[in-house]
């Protein structure tokens, strides 16, 4: 009987409800309110601004409440019809406040946030500023007033807890250890040193901190007047770089790198730009003597206006602009008598320590040896000091910008250069490192001479072509120095000191990270499952997945996770021009084709990649053919600064043939595989010597980079000011 009934009344309004519908209004929209931050920690009379989003209405205006009353009061807060929130002036009971905001058309809807109020501290971090050599440390004490019973703090550097290898550590206690390196950033482009800062964060109120900027100095020999003899790896340059305009004098220096000897006689070795002042300088001849090189530099001497000494003069250089044969940047001053240690002593370049300091040390004597990839290098120079990464690139040809004179605003002209090294890491070298020794750090064993850089890596001449330069018929150029055989290996890059170079992957890897786009994951995802029945039938395959190109960051990969060890058999370099990356682990827990998120889980399990890896000859030799065949119209592409030979990171144990493209410049795409071998993409500024101030200032729109030579202006009577770099 119900279920009769029930069918007579609907069937019965059916035709009443059906009119009605025809003719009733659309249901009233859906109105949501939502309040960011959605939860913040305040000081007491501190202020916060909230933001109210309304949604599902044009009338988006909002009422605020402070627990329920509106604008707030002195007790939980107060809070204006903006949303600006001040804290009251001591800690309501309970210290968390709930901020509302309420829909002007809707009052029954809102959202809300909560504040969670404590009790100001002062934080008072002693010494402040501080000056700590590298390599050395500082203990740092913190003061807590206006908290009972609980002063401790937790110790930062740069906002991370603990600190880093790159900026120095800190203790539990205060106690900072300085990295074995000045620190440098590259952000806006530039290569460049910078401070550090420590900070006391209380443990009873987390918003309370104290900070102290900290200044990480090399030895102080190494831009400090050494007077006669001085040992190298020192600030110096030539006495006439400098300009004037107006009152002010800008200035220049880089790095007084090594010393060498031809015919019994010694000569310190450099860069044009450093001590021929980019083809401006006068060398020695039967008549005039060439320009004095002091020492330290200008930029260390307050445009000459501090203590200097000459310790040599410039006999020659390749000239840059109208040199020929093998180009590089390169320049000898013959050292005056009593001018420089006769031993090749260079700073921080010694197979001993004291006091935890690496002492000064000279390179091995003789010819140098061959860059090879991956080779662990280290270099001892003006700005940074002693630092230590790896072989990045070899046989690179790339275009160096320069400009004459030291903040003259010349014109720039820029030269190309073949068989360069690329040496990893933006950090490896700043400004005022011009003319620095490249060596080995197994053995001290000259490897390249450094001249230029970009934000991302450091570009050196191989010894051999500038010894071969300045040789002459029958008196072979060689390095002065330690004449025991296999020579020495560099202390501070062997420890026991803080770790050096990167660490993190994206730095790792050039500070590059993927910016593969969803589509182009969609795309790499189609692709794969395509071809999944051929990828899989490879038996050292477990599992495929979809990710990130390490060879190329701009691309996505499809990544074939293979059983470590196992044989390889031909897994394709790119599949419909998507790049391939082969992941090597112990047996991997998934099989069959995954997401993107479950190859990031994946990924989790295996090694993290290395910026570099060694790769076998008959690779090297594969990929100098490649290179020789395509360079040339690789280098004439836009936006291509220098092609080179390295290893994959898609695939380790491959070479790949590495394009170095200037950031914020168009390029054409660069296709995954060229001859029969992978590709890989650096990024970065571009690459620069020797800019003066000026220079860099026209520059400002165009994506800069850093310089190796550093300067600064001075007006008489005044401190320098260190030169400004974008």
């Amino acid at each position: 009987m119900r279920r009769g009934l029930l069918l007579i009344a609907c069937v019965s309004l059916a035709p009443f409800l059906f009119a009605c519908g025809s003719s009733s209004s659309p249901p009233p929209p859906v109105i949501m309110v939502s309040v960011l931050p959605a939860s913040v920690n305040l000081n007491t009379n501190q202020t916060q601004t909230f933001t109210a989003t309304v949604t599902g209405t044009t009338n988006v205006a909002v009422n605020w409440q402070v627990n329920g009353v509106a604008g707030g009061n002195a007790t939980v807060g107060t809070i204006t019809a903006t949303g600006l929130y001040t804290a009251p002036a001591t800690v309501p009971t309970p210290a968390t406040v709930t901020v509302r905001a309420l829909s002007h058309a809707y009052a029954t809807k809102s959202g809300t946030a909560s504040a969670t109020i404590a009790r100001a501290v002062n934080v008072i971090v002693n010494p402040s500023p501080a000056f700590v050599e590298v390599f050395t440390s500082q203990q740092f004490n913190a003061t807590v007033n206006g908290v009972l019973n609980n002063s401790l703090v937790n110790w930062q550097v740069n906002g991370v807890t603990g600190g880093s290898a790159s900026t120095g550590t800190i203790s539990a206690t205060g106690l900072f250890t300085a990295p074995n390196s000045v620190p440098v950033t590259t952000a806006g482009g530039a290569s460049q040193t910078t401070t550090v800062t420590v900070t006391a964060v209380s443990q009873a109120n987390a918003n309370s901190s104290g900070s102290s900027v900290v200044t990480v100095t090399p030895p102080p020999k190494v831009q400090g007047f050494q007077g006669n003899p001085i040992v190298l790896g020192t600030s110096g340059g030539n006495r006439n770089d400098s300009s004037t305009s107006g009152s002010t004098i800008t200035c220049c220096g880089g790095t007084l790198g090594s010393l060498v000897t031809r015919g019994g006689t010694q000569f310190i070795l450099s860069n044009n730009h450093v001590l021929a002042r980019s083809d401006l300088g006068t060398k020695t001849n039967g008549t005039t003597q060439g320009d004095a090189i002091i020492q330290p530099g200008l930029i260390d001497a307050r445009c000459g206006q501090g203590l200097v000494t000459i310790i040599a003069n410039l006999t020659d250089f390749f000239n840059l602009e109208t040199g020929t044969g093998t180009k590089i940047d390169a320049a000898i001053a013959q050292a005056a008598p009593n001018g420089v240690d006769p031993n090749g002593t260079i700073l921080e370049l010694g197979a001993t320590a004291t006091s935890g300091i690496p002492d000064p040390g000279p390179p091995h004597a003789g010819s140098g040896v061959a860059p090879a990839m991956n080779m662990p290098v280290a270099k001892a120079g003006r700005s940074t000091g002693l630092t230590c990464s790896t072989i990045l690139a070899t046989g690179m040809t790339a275009t160096v910008t320069y400009s004459k004179g030291c903040g003259t605003g010349n014109p720039t002209f820029t030269e190309t250069f073949t068989g360069q090294i690329a040496v990893n890491g933006g950090d490896f070298s700043a400004q005022g490192d011009s003319g620095s020794l490249i060596v080995s750090q197994t053995t001290a064993d000259p490897v390249a001479l450094l001249f230029a850089g970009s934000s991302s890596d450091t570009v050196g001449n191989p010894v051999s072509d500038v010894l071969n330069f300045f040789s002459t018929a029958g008196s072979p150029m060689t390095f002065v120095g330690d004449t025991t055989p296999g020579g020495h290996a560099v202390k501070g890059c062997t420890g026991p000191f803080p770790l050096a170079g990167v660490t993190t992957v994206p730095n790792s890897l050039g500070g590059q990270v993927s910016t593969a786009t969803a589509e182009q994951m969609l795309r790499a995802t189609a692709v794969r499952d395509a071809h999944a029945p051929e990828l899989f039938a490879h038996p050292e395959v477990q599992a495929i997945g979809v990710g990130a190109s390490y060879d190329n960051p701009e691309e996505p990969a499809i990544l074939f996770f293979v059983t470590k060890g196992a044989p390889r058999s031909n897994i394709p370099l790119q599949i419909d021009g998507i790049r391939t990356r082969i992941i090597e682990g112990d047996l991997f827990t998934r099989r069959g084709s995954l997401s993107a998120a479950d190859s990031a889980t994946l990924e989790q399990v295996a090694p993290p990649p290395q910026a570099v890896y060694s790769i076998p000859d008959a690779e090297v030799e594969r990929a100098k053919v490649v290179h020789a065949a395509h360079v040339d119209e690789l280098m004439n592409a836009p936006g291509v600064q220098g092609v080179g030979i390295s290893s994959s990171v898609d695939s380790p144990g491959e070479a790949a043939l590495m394009i170095f493209l200037v950031r914020g410049e168009t390029h054409d795409p660069i296709s995954p595989v060229v001859d029969g071998l992978r590709t890989r993409v650096r990024v970065s500024s571009r690459f620069r010597a020797g800019f003066g101030d000026k220079d860099r200032q026209a520059q400002r729109g165009c994506a800069v980079l850093p310089t190796r030579k550093s300067q600064a202006s001075v007006t008489p009577g005044r401190r320098p000011r260190q030169a400004r770099s974008h």
